[in-house]
């Protein structure tokens, strides 16, 4: 009997012949070495029948020492992972199908497909075979000649992955060269955000809004337009490709889904798609050539019905500019109307100057906008004319887009975030005009509260959903804000008054003192005067109120708590009490804004600036710092362990999720916690210390509290040190008995 040789052939019937004896002899050969020795010819089967008894017999010889090694692996594992229960997963589909907890077993993975994602500088390695697809975490060195489209050997086992179980601890073995699959499953934007395309080799098709080099040249991200939203594409860059012709253009891309997680929490927040190559984008239907040759639109014909069709594509716009903010916004007009779109070019326009502007058509905040938007200048021209505009006007007679001028009192500024802020109050409305901090001057250090202003600038009005929708789909406006192009928008018409209580007497005395002869008049000027009194009392109440309140969150201004913090000082050195002082700060605050935007910050400081109120005392004091950052004191503290028990209670409040726009926003916070008693207290040094133990929360893990203690940095000994680290744990960590003195170190 003659046998061609075939290393895998013969190996496999071995291992066929050696499961009818001893399991355990397969898993032996299950073994990386032991099938690579298979497979190189230690075990190969001579094209003669002699050769054929010889394997057999070594086949029987090994098998009778492996029950005594199976006998000796049973009593070296737990029952629950014997061989039988924990068996070979050959497929893509196998591993992903497990659940967490079964992944987390480390089943033995072996698996033969290709490789349809490969990263040389992060090295991550996407697999697919006839079952599905599914992400490889190599172990040690991968092997240089791997690339896209390969054959490879996969041994590794089950993981559960940051999402979705993978395959860990993998070693790849090149088997040769091969084409990457043609077929893909078609997959839509809710699909892939579902999750439920996790990993899995996917077809997509939509339109590029734009195409940017990211990570120092090395990857090309492309935002791919889709039927249903938006998602980015990552692909290796490669030399000699084009990709900036795909803007435009209809596509179908062939990649990898890829969740976007939260690695502590285990949570999918979203999803993108990597694609291995410039092969894998297929342009399909016409390509539009240069936008800018394309009609100039109206551009109160944007999301007409008769225009619907053309707005998949890029539109061009004519118009001269009327608002600038470099690399951000640029918001022209035409002889119809106005419009902004987000475009990241940084060259300077002046306002007036004629601009060709192309970008896509898109709704944001119930407000027709230019997405993606490019411009280049034709001409000077001269500026648009604001038009004057009194504030239910604005809201109402449809000036949305549109250059305003409209005049009110500042009741409030904040001038810290990144986009300074005025509040004016103009009739019966509030508005807020907003400048980025890169184009504030030194002019906003002279705008003081009380004063009546004339702001110029593009009326930005936000709608209200529910209204809109109960109104049969007619958009009804909620509020607006102005925006403006530089701090010469802002002209005082009126500075802060003058008038006071006093005045009012003086001018009531002179009055009284002039027409003591004419009763009736004397009766009348009384009433006028006690009306206007009145009213300017009232009005200095609302002035008072906003100056010491935070427009945001309503809590107390930093003048107020610096006043409270000064009288709890007093109060507790008369009576010989203590006091408490915790200094708080919101956990990652800036990637909220970075990731939601400023809407979703101003939301998370409002939430987490009630929940703060809500879980003080009434005798306590909170106010906001500035920025992400509050305070609050605890007066007439008799006990040091109810600061941190606060704090604790704190922890746990800021520790819920915020709900913005439907979706769920983690937050967390870090306290830092300082008491005091008696004389020894200082009202700097409390907040410096508070501010210390702060930043030592968020270095020891943020989402905790940490107390302030200088006395244990003085004490010896190993209990000095277990009592250092059993603060800032978490926030029932352990509570200290003693008072630690936080005035002056």
């Amino acid at each position: 009997m003659a046998w061609t040789y075939s290393p895998r052939r013969d190996a496999t019937a071995l291992r066929r012949f050696a499961t009818i004896l001893s399991p355990t002899l397969v898993m032996a050969m299950d073994l990386p070495g032991t099938a690579r020795a298979a497979e190189s010819g230690w075990m190969r089967l001579r094209p003669n029948w002699p050769h054929g008894i010889a394997a057999l017999v070594i086949s029987v010889a090994i098998l009778a020492g492996c029950p005594l090694a199976g006998r000796g692996a049973e009593h070296a594992r737990p029952p629950e992972e014997s061989v039988h229960a924990l068996r070979t997963l050959t497929t893509a589909r196998e591993v992903h199908s497990l659940s967490s907890q079964e992944a987390a077993r480390a089943y033995p993975v072996h698996l033969r497909g290709v490789v349809t994602f490969f990263d040389p500088y992060e090295r991550p390695v996407f697999f697919h075979d006839s079952s599905g697809s599914i992400f490889v975490r190599s172990v040690g060195n991968l092997p240089r000649s791997l690339a896209n489209g390969m054959i490879v050997d996969v041994l590794g086992v089950s993981d559960p992955g940051e999402f979705a179980p993978i395959v860990a601890n993998a070693q790849v073995r090149v088997i040769g060269p091969a084409r990457l699959p043609e077929r893909a499953k078609r997959a839509t934007r809710v699909d892939l955000f579902s999750g439920a395309e996790d990993g899995q080799w996917v077809e997509v098709e939509g339109i590029v809004h734009s195409v940017n080099d990211i990570d120092h040249g090395h990857y090309v991200q492309l935002e791919l337009g889709m039927a249903d939203g938006s998602i980015a594409v990552t692909i290796v860059k490669e030399g000699g490709a084009d990709y900036s012709g795909l803007v435009d253009a209809e596509v179908r891309i062939h990649a990898n889904a890829a969740p976007l997680f939260d690695s502590r929490r285990r949570h999918m927040i979203g999803a993108h798609l990597l694609c291995p190559n410039r092969s894998c984008i297929k342009v399909v239907g016409s390509q539009p050539g240069d936008p800018f040759k394309l009609p100039v639109m109206a551009i109160d014909k944007i999301l007409r019905w008769d225009q619907m069709p053309q707005l998949a594509h890029r539109v061009h716009l004519r118009g001269k500019v009327t608002l600038q903010w470099p690399g951000l916004t640029l918001c022209i007009r035409d002889a119809t109307a106005g419009i902004c779109a987000q475009s990241n070019q940084g060259e300077r326009l002046a306002v007036g100057d004629v601009v060709d502007l192309v970008g896509f058509s898109k709704v944001q905040d119930f407000t027709s906008i230019l997405g993606n938007g490019e411009f280049r200048r034709e001409s000077s021209g001269n500026p648009v004319s604001a038009e004057p505009v009194v504030a239910d006007q604005a809201l109402l007679a449809g000036h949305d887009s549109e250059l305003i001028q409209i005049e009110g009192s500042l009741i409030g500024t904040d001038l810290s975030s990144s986009d300074g802020t005025l509040l004016l109050s103009s009739g019966n409305l509030i508005i807020a005009a907003v400048l980025p901090r890169n184009l504030m001057g030194p002019e906003a250090e002279a705008w003081k509260n009380g004063s009546r202003l004339r702001i110029s600038g593009i009326c930005s009005v936000q709608f209200d959903p529910e209204l809109s929708a109960l109104r049969r789909g007619e958009a009804v406006p909620k509020s607006f804000r102005i925006l403006m192009r530089s701090p010469d928008d802002v002209v005082v018409v009126q500075w802060r008054s003058w008038w006071t209580v006093g005045h009012a007497f003086v001018l009531l005395a002179l009055v009284l003192t002039g027409t003591l002869m004419v009763l009736v008049w004397v009766v009348t000027l009384r009433r006028r005067l006690e009306q206007q009194t009145h009213l300017l009392r009232e009005s200095e109440e609302r002035f008072r109120h906003m100056a010491q309140h935070d427009t945001l969150t309503g809590l107390a201004t930093r003048l107020v708590l610096r006043d409270r913090l000064h009288l709890a000082l007093e109060t507790a050195k008369r009576r010989e009490t203590g006091l408490g002082l915790l200094l708080l700060d919101i956990d990652n605050f800036k990637e909220i804004n970075d990731r939601l935007g400023h809407l979703a910050g101003d939301e998370v400081l409002r939430v987490l600036a009630n929940r703060i109120v809500e879980t003080i005392r009434k005798s306590d004091t909170a106010a906001r710092m500035g920025g992400d950052e509050f305070v609050v004191l605890l007066p007439d503290l008799s006990d040091p362990q109810g600061a941190e028990r606060l704090a604790a209670k704190l922890v746990l409040a800021l520790s819920a999720p915020v709900l913005f726009a439907g979706q769920e926003v983690p937050v967390s916070a870090s306290v830092g916690v300082c008491t005091a008693s008696g004389e020894d207290m200082d009202e700097a040094a409390l907040l410096t210390n508070a501010d210390e133990a702060m930043y030592q929360a968020k270095a020891r893990g943020r989402n905790r509290f940490h107390v302030f203690t200088p006395r244990v940095k003085l004490c010896a000994g190993p209990a000095a040190g277990a009592a250092e680290n059993q603060r800032g744990k978490g926030p029932m960590a352990a509570i200290q008995t003693e008072w630690p003195h936080c005035s002056k170190r």
